[in-house]
């Protein structure tokens, strides 16, 4: 049988893919040899977001004083929580089953590889198809660290799994999954260590906005060790040197968050002929590789490490296919870090625009200038940066810290893709009180 599109892997870069180009009424095969949802629901962004939600709840019941709030005998459930999770998790799954029968996407569960014929094969079955496109994503990198399998050593996947909050948990690596876990065993009052190897967390985020972040989960029982260097995991102790120094830290759990790896092993993409290198499929903006009507989106491409980037990718994709001509424009994808409080970012940074020889203006407003934010977060800090070409005025990049980040920074990535200029941002209204209005107040402090 010969489809119109297979796609391999079922994330969210997949199954968008198949939704898409199932509505349009061409014939779809996706092949997933997990579950449908990809890392992103099983084992990364709706798990993880689900238990930060938990802490956040558990936090402002027990810090409510402030706002005229008092309780006693406030408790964190873990296992309930871990149980809504599995539930919400469920539920989305369920979700994504409906949708693939919705628009009569066959879905076919098993191991995936391309032939020398660019037909694919799973359990020795062979499909044909006009396009293929490849969505297998990512899995944790495993760096060279000696006890790397010791008990009680986890991965990202594992530390979702724990059956009970441990008595300590160290983290190695600070970027965003580390200080995301980071944030939520803290936030629980589970004493957390993290360890990183460079001189700030959270890279590439504006190193300002990460500094502040760093002080801000300081708070929450999170000490962090940065420009420093894991050497040795016992089953005791994590060994590691920092400014010369050799220095140890007693452990119960390890997560070891050393950023993630393109899943392109074992998958028949040398023998066809793909263009591949150590940080993924080779695309261009259309997420074409180099082979004819084989295409690539998500994690696998290194390109966009991000779930919401592979599913735009895959409506790319779908619409070349179709005939209508689209291209990703992979500096507008907005970025969040999931902490309390929220990061969220989009476009270049100061830093970036002046590597490149870009000449820009800044301006900054602290978070407490804006009146929603001072009046429901007591004590909390936050800032905006806005980067602006110093010649033409033209948005380059947003860069937030605090509450409510993550459902505004859509608009600016929208400004950016558009190519606004301060101008017309200054011409867009926005309802107050929001805290969204930072962003506009903060382009006006620039003239």
């Amino acid at each position: 049988m010969t489809y119109d599109l297979i796609i391999i892997g079922a994330g969210p870069g997949g199954y968008i893919a198949a939704e898409r180009a199932g509505h349009h009424g061409l014939k779809v095969l996706l092949i997933e040899k997990n579950q449908l949802g990809g890392v992103c629901l099983n084992e990364g962004c709706i798990p993880s977001k689900t238990l930060l939600n938990s802490a956040k709840i558990f936090h402002y019941a027990t810090h409510g004083a402030a706002y005229g709030v008092t309780s006693q005998g406030v408790t964190f459930d873990f296992v309930a929580a871990q149980a809504r999770k599995t539930k919400v998790m469920d539920t989305l799954r369920n979700g994504i089953a409906g949708l693939m029968k919705k628009y009569r996407i066959e879905v076919l569960n098993g191991a995936a590889k391309l032939d020398a014929q660019r037909r694919v094969v799973v359990d020795g079955k062979t499909y044909e198809a006009k396009n293929i496109l490849i969505a297998t994503g990512s899995s944790p990198a495993r760096p060279p660290i000696p006890g790397i399998d010791l008990s009680g050593v986890v991965n990202s996947t594992g530390i979702l799994n724990l059956e009970h909050l441990p008595k300590s948990l160290v983290v190695i690596g600070g970027g965003v999954i580390g200080c995301e876990f980071a944030c939520f065993f803290g936030s629980v009052g589970i004493p957390v260590t993290v360890i990183e190897m460079l001189p700030e967390i959270c890279p590439p985020i504006d190193p300002a906005i990460a500094k502040i972040l760093r002080a801000e989960l300081e708070k929450k029982n999170i000490t962090f060790h940065i420009g420093a260097t894991v050497k040795e995991i016992t089953n005791t102790q994590v060994t590691f040197t920092k400014d010369g120094k050799v220095e140890t830290i007693d452990r119960d759990v390890v997560l070891v968050s050393t950023g993630r790896a393109p899943n392109v092993g074992h998958l028949g993409f040398e023998e066809v002929g793909l263009d591949v290198d150590r940080r993924g499929i080779k695309i261009d903006n259309r997420c074409r590789t180099n082979l004819p009507g084989v295409w690539a989106i998500g994690d696998v491409t290194g390109k966009s490490w991000l779930a919401h980037g592979a599913s735009r990718m895959g409506e790319v994709v779908v619409n070349n296919i179709l005939g209508h001509q689209d291209i990703m424009r992979f500096h507008a994808i907005p970025a969040v870090v999931y902490t309390q409080p929220e990061v969220a970012t989009v476009g270049m940074t100061e830093e970036q625009a002046i590597k490149l020889g870009i000449p820009v203006k800044t301006g900054k407003m602290p978070m407490t200038a804006n009146g929603r934010f001072l009046a429901e977060h007591d004590g909390e800090r936050g800032q905006v940066k806005v980067v602006l070409h110093a010649e033409t005025d033209v948005l380059l990049g947003v860069h937030m810290i605090g509450a409510s980040c993550s459902e505004i920074i859509y608009g600016a990535a929208a400004m950016i893709e558009m190519e606004f200029r301060a101008r017309e941002i200054k011409d867009i209204i926005f309802p107050p009180p929001t805290v969204s209005e930072v962003i506009r107040d903060t382009v006006f402090s620039m003239d």
